[in-house]
């Protein structure tokens, strides 16, 4: 029996080295659309069942892990920007303020599904335009939710974080790392 990451984030790829360093990764490319009925919250959990359901359709006696990691600010959802105006928009709208990241996991094995989502909470900086602009040369905030990575130098925008930082960067290794002893 193999773990499997469906995903090809390479931040989830170290952080599940954190836990185990022998697993294979192969991402799901099924197209994440979220039903009306299910809220901005519970969406990255969602999002990471049927990552995860994909994957382990086509590898039912492997344990499989999806994730999903939205940034939420009121009730919207930050995704990846577009473009750089895009991602200027963003952190414009989360200077001097808090948002709630979220990530959903899901760790299927055959017909057995167990899923989770964990949330923190960052607070950032009041940011003026020209260190949102220097931050936007530095290309960091162009594949990743809510435009920033925290992990780099978008821990330059960050005043305080209260939660889990490794849900920040993309994978909550600790309580993925007690749910999987439920497979293993």
């Amino acid at each position: 029996m193999s773990i499997i990451l469906a995903s090809q984030s390479p931040r989830r790829r170290e952080l599940l080295a954190v836990i185990t360093p022998d697993f294979k990764i192969i991402p799901s490319d099924i197209e994440e659309i979220v039903p009306n009925n299910v809220g901005v919250i519970e969406s990255p959990e969602y999002l990471a069942k049927i990552k995860a359901q994909d994957i382990a359709k086509k590898h039912p006696n492997d344990i499989v892990i999806g994730a999903d990691t939205s940034v939420i600010l009121g009730d919207v959802i930050l995704g990846k920007p577009k473009d750089r105006q895009n991602a200027y928009e963003m952190l414009k709208m989360l200077s001097g303020n808090t948002h709630i990241v979220v990530t959903g996991c899901a760790i299927v094995n055959g017909d057995k599904t167990v899923s989770f989502s964990v949330k923190s909470e960052v607070e950032f900086y009041p940011l003026t335009d020209e260190e949102i602009n220097a931050y936007l040369d530095t290309d960091e905030p162009y594949d990743k939710a809510g435009s920033y990575g925290i992990q780099a130098k978008g821990a330059l925008l960050v005043k305080e974080i209260r939660g889990d930082y490794f849900n920040i960067v993309g994978l909550p290794i600790a309580e993925l790392s007690r749910k999987l002893t439920e497979f293993i």
